[in-house]
């Protein structure tokens, strides 16, 4: 497993570990249909995806700490949402002396409030379930062959292609490239391409490696047993409460 995939996957043995990377999977998909489709002039529920969340890192030993940098991935979306109430159009509601857009409020919060839980819920997907075992879990959910292996990919060989930036980056340093300044971004630009023709070459020797080792487009069955009916209950139970909130939220609205 590479190195840039240990920053995701933190290794327990909570009941979220165990369970069955399908039945975590789906889930995960259902529980954010849930949250988008949670009508955004409300407050309440958010606060209770917030709560159920932030209990079920508990349970599973997915600390605070670990989860709260890598939320951050988040940030540049929520610098959009806070402009909109600026951008927005009538009707406008003056706070703190600032003339802003009720639109655009709701708007943003709908933004922040949905994309947080939306990327804490991925996240907790990423903690739990390990690599090895997400093309199986995929597979048994009838993704297509060719999907799953883009996935098992670039998941692979990010962090090669991470590293090969880096040595690129050195390499123009030790030259004396200061890649900061702007007038570097040809240099940069060009610096790209290289790094996607590198990319592809690559990808075509690992494509032919693999078809002399008998690879026939599917992927091997680790050897672990499928969800049973239990296991799909007790794994969908979060999603199940993700649903009760928003369908007592739209009851109420």
């Amino acid at each position: 497993m590479s190195a840039a995939v240990h920053r995701l996957y933190l290794a327990g043995n909570s009941p979220a570990h165990r369970s069955p990377t399908e039945a975590k999977i789906v889930c995960a998909v259902v529980a954010v249909f849930a949250v988008v489709a949670t009508p955004r002039e409300l407050l309440w529920p958010f606060g209770c995806y917030a709560l159920g969340l932030v209990a079920l890192w508990r349970w599973w030993g997915i600390g605070l700490r670990w989860i709260g940098p890598r939320l951050l991935i988040e940030l540049p979306f929520v610098v959009l949402a806070i402009l909109l109430p600026f951008a927005a159009g009538e009707p406008r509601t003056d706070i703190f002396g600032l003339s802003l857009s009720v639109t655009g409020l709701y708007a943003a919060w709908g933004i922040i409030a949905k994309g947080t839980i939306g990327v804490g819920i991925s996240l907790t997907l990423a903690a739990t379930t390990s690599v090895r075992s997400l093309p199986e879990g995929l597979t048994r959910l009838h993704v297509p062959g060719t999907i799953v292996m883009i996935v098992v990919l670039m998941l692979r060989y990010v962090d090669v292609l991470v590293a090969e930036a880096a040595r690129m980056r050195l390499a123009r340093i030790s030259r004396g490239d200061d890649p900061r300044t702007l007038r570097q971004a040809g240099a940069t630009a060009r610096g790209a391409g290289t790094l996607f023709l590198r990319s592809y070459e690559r990808g075509e020797r690992v494509h032919l490696a693999m078809l002399s080792r008998g690879f026939d487009g599917t992927v091997p069955d680790v050897g672990t047993p499928p969800a049973t009916r239990r296991q799909w209950l007790l794994g969908c139970l979060p999603a199940a409460a993700a649903i009760a909130v928003c369908a007592g939220a739209w009851m109420v609205r």
